[in-house]
């Protein structure tokens, strides 16, 4: 009963596999025409790129403000004092 599944899931697989390498190489899928896709201007570029600018300069100040908070965090975690309970005096 064993070898009778395993023939048929080695089967299984094996027209699976046929049938994917099939679709894949049945004929080429319609080319496109990208020459015609991009046709802007060089004013929609400096948009672009002022936007683009805009970003990282944002940036900039909320780096310094994360390592200002986890400097913050580190140096409170230092000040902390170590607590004792009476089961450990």
């Amino acid at each position: 009963m064993k070898a009778v599944t395993t023939t048929i899931v080695s089967a299984t697989t094996l027209l699976l596999a046929s049938l994917t390498s099939a679709i894949a190489s049945s004929g080429s899928a319609e080319r496109i025409d990208t020459s015609l896709t991009y046709n802007s201007g060089i004013l929609v570029l400096a948009f672009a790129g002022f936007l683009a600018l805009v970003v990282v300069v944002q940036t900039i100040p909320a780096l310094i403000s994360l390592y200002g908070m986890i400097k913050g965090a580190a140096e409170a975690a230092k000040s902390t004092e170590a607590r004792s309970t009476a089961s450990n005096k």
